[in-house]
């Protein structure tokens, strides 16, 4: 599920209550703004949302500071995924929600800036006090600001909110004006949403077994020095920003997060020293035993309060300490009150990189509940065969059996994301998911794309797969077909280890590109033991690091024909060494989901014998692992299903596909993969 990552788009919600469904080309994505606020009273839809007290409350406070412009941006001071509903800042000032986009409000005018999945939904939601614009880059709010600000005049921030590249973005384009960029850690449109903003979350914080840990924390304490030790600039402390870092090495978890078991912290490691910054009423006396809380050795944790963290952190910067931080999750909050000369500066953190690796009991933990959720995704394909033909299942009602599902197995800690459960068109927008008011009918006659993963406590999962119950079309059956081999080329290729996965991802898309197909977004992303479902740094971007043995990545090819339908193919694997002819150290992907693909879809004539044979292989692994599991909890409907959906592949009208492209890819990418 590549997709929160580059975020949601449920924009369509508000096509289909203002009859625009049919087909998405019907959006309005360059013509005029569907608000019309030049006359008196505006026009605006009814979901508009009144932001006047807002605002004023905002400008009153902008007031007090000497302020002509202040910036929210939609974030957490973790730079998450996902954030929590007191971080809804920007949505609450203007009333859009969407899960991207920049507000800059000044004394006389206020602005939004989105990407092109979201226009419409801003229209719908913002009132006449709000500009849209429809770009995203940081230049573009800069000039702005330089026509709104008079000379002289302050633009405001909260440092927790900013990446230290964004803030280098800012500062170094308004640098040479006459205008002043200020962080103030007192949020203000915190101070003007008042008592109506959502309390600090109080759930408990609770220790993992160690039946569902890799390592003890105090092992991965100790790693994480040993690497400190040996780094060659010397640091004295490592400083993590990420939730999941702090989740991971202490062994926690939380629920202060949608769809991530994370809890609101920091963590300042030193070498002799430990610093868990953290809502301290969350943590009962079990908890501050096992974090040996007590005592203050050199193995014990030392709880502060979360809002120290910005003060403890200066007064350690104080020192003779070099610190080690990684810049993708460390905010210009911490980052400005530590010196240059006392920074030690990563993409990633150490905690980062190493939790990317897991260990063989981590490995096995996420296998094992793979098989779980396979169960579950099997249930629901085998409810959706029978019922799907009697016209009573929507996208929304599916989703929420599927849940149900995946409820009901063991460890299960509920969704890892919002399903995407698209039937026809929907699924042509690579983003969507329905809502309880706003979805569409299952039909045999129609494909339907569902992406859903579930967090256990062993594991994370994320699958998608594709189904057509009646008879699609030949386009639809080769799209599919390519969108297929694209996952096995990838899932099969061999490759030498510390290989960059953008260097590999082309394999996923050279079926496509055969034909002059394409996707748009990206092939694949990490994935955690009861952490994120998207556990950066592991993937096929740019930004990623070289694969190596025991990450585990997705690997999701796609195809989406507009007003349509969409296609979607999505297995999580594990990277493992590979068996070569020549002695060497080569790498290939095992897969760990374990859900047969739709054999409808499949045009066997044109797989390979080697696709064939992966995949005939594939099926009888998932008999092997699956199988006895049904078996064992007496699903015999699920296990004969599982059976006929795993039968062999024939080689029936099997033309052997030409390898010479993929010679030539091959050597395309040997040549050049140290770029």
């Amino acid at each position: 599920m590549a997709w929160a990552r580059w975020g949601c788009c449920p924009w369509l919600v508000f096509l289909c209550a203002l009859g625009a469904w049919g087909h998405p080309k019907a959006v309005n994505l360059t013509g005029e703004d569907v608000r019309n606020c030049s006359i008196s009273p505006p026009y605006l839809p009814v979901t508009a949302v009144n932001t006047t007290a807002q605002l004023t409350a905002l400008r009153q406070q902008m007031h007090n500071q000497s302020l002509s412009a202040y910036i929210i941006p939609e974030t957490d001071a973790h730079m998450s995924e996902y954030i929590g509903k007191r971080d809804k800042r920007r949505a609450w000032i203007t009333g859009f929600t969407g899960s991207a986009g920049t507000a800059v409000v000044s004394m006389g005018k206020a602005g939004l800036w989105t990407d092109s999945r979201y226009w419409t939904q801003a229209e719908r939601q913002m009132d006449c006090n709000w500009e849209l614009h429809k770009e995203v880059d940081i230049t573009s709010i800069v000039t702005w600001l330089l026509a709104e600000v008079p000379a002289g005049g302050h633009v405001g921030f909260d440092p927790f909110l900013f990446s230290i590249g964004s803030w280098k973005s800012y500062y170094t384009a308004l640098k040479n004006s006459n205008i002043q960029l200020v962080s103030i850690t007192d949020n203000l449109v915190d101070l003007a949403w008042g008592s109506e903003k959502p309390l600090f979350p109080s759930q408990p914080i609770y220790a993992l077994k160690e039946a569902f840990t890799g390592s003890t924390w105090k092992e991965k304490v100790s790693d994480i020095r040993s690497q400190m030790q040996k780094h060659r600039k010397g640091p004295t402390a490592v400083l993590l920003s990420a939730l999941d870092e702090t989740a991971w090495l202490f062994n926690l978890r939380g629920s202060d997060i949608p769809y991530n078991p994370f809890f609101y912290s920091y963590t300042l490691l030193t070498d002799s020293s430990i610093r868990l910054f953290v809502n301290k009423s969350c943590l009962d006396s079990e908890t501050l035993k096992y974090l040996n809380s007590s005592c203050s050795g050199s193995m014990c944790v030392q709880i502060e309060n979360y809002s120290q963290v910005r003060g403890s952190v200066q007064t350690y910067a104080s020192g003779d300490v070099k610190i080690w931080i990684g810049t993708s999750y460390t905010t210009y909050g911490l980052y400005e009150v530590i010196p240059l000369e006392k920074l030690i500066e990563d993409t990633y953190s150490p905690v980062m990189v190493t939790k990317a690796v897991k260990n063989s009991k981590e490995q096995a933990l996420l296998r094992a509940s793979h098989v779980r959720d396979a169960v579950a995704v099997i249930r629901y394909l085998v409810w959706l065969e029978k019922n799907v033909p009697k016209g009573t299942v929507d996208e929304f009602s599916g989703a929420e059996l599927l849940d149900k599902f995946r409820g009901e197995e063991d460890f299960s800690s509920g969704p890892s994301f919002e399903t995407i459960s698209a039937s026809g068109l929907n699924a042509a927008l690579a983003h969507y998911s329905p809502t309880k008011e706003q979805h569409r009918k299952l039909s045999s006659d129609e494909m339907y794309l569902l992406d859903s993963g579930g967090q256990y406590w062993d594991g994370t999962t994320d699958i998608t797969r594709t189904v057509h119950w009646g008879t699609p079309s030949a386009f639809q059956k080769e799209a599919y077909t390519r969108v297929l081999i694209g996952n096995i080329d990838l899932s099969r290729l061999v490759f030498p280890a510390s290989t960059s996965g953008r260097m590999m991802e082309i394999f996923a898309r050279r079926a496509l590109w055969d034909v002059g197909l394409n996707y748009g977004h990206g092939t694949g992303h990490g994935i955690g033991n009861f952490l994120c479902v998207h556990e950066w740094p592991v993937g096929f971007q740019s930004g990623n690091i070289p694969m190596a043995k025991g990450m585990f990545t997705s690997i999701e090819p796609g195809y989406y024909q507009d007003g349509e339908f969409g296609i979607r193919i999505e297995d999580v694997a594990v990277v493992v060494e590979a068996k070569t002819k020549y002695p060497g150290s080569y790498l290939t992907f095992e897969v760990v989901s374990l859900v047969p693909y739709d054999r409808n879809l499949i045009d066997i004539s044109l797989l390979s014998p080697e696709h064939l044979q992966y995949l005939n292989h594939y099926y009888q692994t998932i008999r092997e692992k699956v199988g006895p599991e049904l078996q064992r909890r007496q699903l015999q409907e699920e296990f004969q299903w599982l059976q006929r959906h795993t039968e062999p592949l024939s080689a029936r009208a099997l033309r052997t596909t030409s390898l010479a492209p993929l010679l030539v890819v091959s050597s395309l990418i040997i040549l050049g993969w140290s770029v």
